[in-house]
């Protein structure tokens, strides 16, 4: 799957400009970058819920996304998996660590509970390529690392591209193919995962690793 280069402002500031993307199936890429350098933007438009400024022709007809502030609808858990299908919910309950909340209502869930249950309603289908924005951001140490091995487990099941948007490094390293690293807009940096997080090659990315702690979740 490839894009064409993406320019995005916001009154008159440019937020965005790639020159585009080339997303593999069966790979992990994980989108890096500070607050405010673009990942946001970046995923929106390649989902479809926002449009850049010149018009992105969509890359693919089969796009799964997870926006960062997950949402739940005012029913049970069982019920907001099966809006999105609910063949795969048991699976997806036992693996989140949902087990016992499936009639709790979802409004009620914690916020990390939340996250997890999102994430299982959006992976009740297969798609070709997966957006997920910080998708574990409210989740404890536990809950994150089920949930980056449901999110490596389905891409293997599904060879899908997923792009990963995330701020921690340690889980850039754990799960993802390939990073990259977004500054003021722009792609900074790019390459496998392991070899752009040991060896950076731009100062941008080094100094953003060093206010990371690449061993930590």
């Amino acid at each position: 799957m490839k894009t064409e280069a993406i320019r995005k402002t916001y009154n008159g500031r440019c937020v965005l400009d790639i020159d585009g993307l080339e997303l593999a199936p069966g790979k992990i890429y994980a989108v890096l970058g500070a607050n405010g350098s673009g990942k946001t933007t970046l995923a929106r438009i390649l989902a479809g819920t926002e449009k850049p400024d010149d018009g992105l022709k969509c890359i693919c007809n089969d796009i799964g996304f997870l926006p960062q502030k997950t949402y739940a609808f005012a029913m049970t858990v069982r019920k907001n998996l099966n809006i999105n299908g609910g063949e795969r919910a048991d699976e997806l309950i036992e693996k989140l660590a949902l087990t016992g909340l499936e009639r709790t209502n979802a409004k009620k869930l914690s916020g990390g509970e939340t996250a997890r249950m999102a994430l299982a309603r959006l992976l009740q289908r297969d798609y070709k390529l997966l957006i997920l924005d910080e998708p574990t951001a409210a989740m404890d140490v536990r809950s994150t690392l089920l949930a980056e091995q449901v999110i490596c487990d389905y891409r293997d099941r599904t060879n899908c591209a997923v792009m990963l948007i995330t701020h921690s490094a340690s889980q850039a390293k754990r799960i993802a193919d390939e990073v990259i690293f977004i500054s003021d807009g722009k792609i900074a940096e790019s390459g496998s995962a392991s070899d752009v997080i040991s060896s950076p090659s731009s100062k941008q990315f080094a100094d953003f690793l060093n206010f990371c702690r690449v061993d930590a979740v």
